[in-house]
C-alpha cells in the first residue's frame, strides 16, 4: 500500500490518552482536514503522522513500511510539516528560509546544487514569492511568512504534506489565499483548520476529533450536519447550499437575540 497512513493509532502522555484509536488513509493527491476544538488530538495526531511522536500503539506506515523504522531523512524527503508559527532571530533572506527545505536532500557542509536552485526557485514561483525572495523574513507579513513556510515546505519535494492551523492569525483575505493555494498544490495534503467553513470549502474529505477519538469522516457534505456541530462543538448552526459545498451559519443561543 503506498502512501501515508495511520492504523488505529493511540498516543497516551503523562497518564492521559490524546489520540484513541485513529485511523487515517489518505488518497494520493487528497487533502483531507482534522476538525475538532481546542484539545481534541489534531496537533497530536499530526505529530504521528510526521514521525514526530511515536504511537503508545497501533501504527504510521509509509508506503506499507512503519514510520519508525524509515529513518528521519528519509521521511523528510517524503513528508514536510508546516506548523501555526514559525520563529527566528537569525537574520534570514525568504529565498534562505526556503533553502532549508532543501536540508533532507544533501549531506552536512556540502554546498546547494543545481538541483536545490531550481527547486527552491520552483518553490518561490509556486507561492508567489519571487518578488520577495532577497527580503528579510522578519520584513514579511503574516501571511506572507506562513506562505514562506509552505514554499519552504514544497522545496523538500514531499509527497505529503501536514499543516497545523496553517491560517490562525490572518485576516480573511490570506485565509482564502492561503487554502487556494494549499488545495491547488500537487501533494497528499492533511491540515488541521478551525474554520468550518473553510474546511467546507478547500477540503476534499473531513475526519472529525473530540477528546481524542474520531466521531466522524466523510465528504463535507457528509459530515458538517447541525447535529455534529452541536454535539462536537456545543453550539447551534444552520447548514445551507453554497457553491458545491456546505456554507455553515452559526445560531445565536441567548434568549431574544437568535436568527
Amino acid at each position: 500500500m503506498t502512501g501515508l497512513r495511520a492504523d488505529r493509532v493511540r498516543r497516551r502522555t503523562d497518564g492521559r490518552v490524546v489520540v484513541d484509536d485513529i485511523t487515517l488513509a489518505p488518497a494520493p493527491g487528497e487533502t483531507v482536514g482534522l476538525l475538532g476544538p481546542n484539545g481534541s488530538g489534531k496537533s497530536t495526531l499530526l505529530r504521528l503522522l510526521a514521525g514526530v511522536l511515536a504511537p503508545t500503539s497501533g501504527v504510521v506506515t509509509l508506503d506499507g513500511r512503519p514510520l519508525s523504522g524509515t529513518g528521519r531523512r528519509a521521511t523528510a524527503r517524503r513528508i514536510a510539516t508546516v506548523g501555526q508559527h514559525a520563529h527566528t532571530q537569525a537574520e534570514l533572506t525568504v529565498r534562505d528560509v526556503v533553502a532549508l527545505g532543501r536540508i533532507p536532500h544533501r549531506r552536512a557542509w556540502t554546498t546547494a546544487t543545481a538541483a536545490d536552485t531550481e527547486a527552491v526557485t520552483a518553490a518561490l514561483e509556486r507561492t508567489g514569492l519571487t518578488e520577495r525572495a532577497g527580503q528579510s523574513w522578519h520584513t514579511l507579513s503574516g501571511g506572507e511568512r506562513q506562505r514562506a513556510q509552505i514554499a519552504r515546505a514544497l522545496a523538500q519535494q514531499p509527497r505529503e504534506l501536514l499543516l497545523d492551523e496553517p491560517t490562525n492569525h490572518l485576516d480573511i483575505q490570506h485565509q482564502l489565499d492561503l487554502m487556494e493555494l494549499v488545495a491547488g498544490l500537487p501533494v497528499t495534503t492533511v491540515v488541521a483548520l478551525h474554520d468550518l467553513n473553510l474546511a467546507a470549502m478547500y477540503c476534499d474529505r473531513l475526519l472529525v476529533l473530540r477528546e481524542g477519538r474520531a466521531v466522524a469522516e466523510g465528504t463535507p457534505g457528509e459530515v458538517l450536519t447541525p447535529d455534529l456541530i452541536r454535539q462536537v462543538y456545543g453550539v447551534h448552526a444552520e447548514v445551507g447550499a453554497g457553491h458545491g459545498h456546505p456554507v455553515i451559519r452559526f445560531l445565536r443561543t441567548r434568549p431574544g437575540t437568535g436568527p
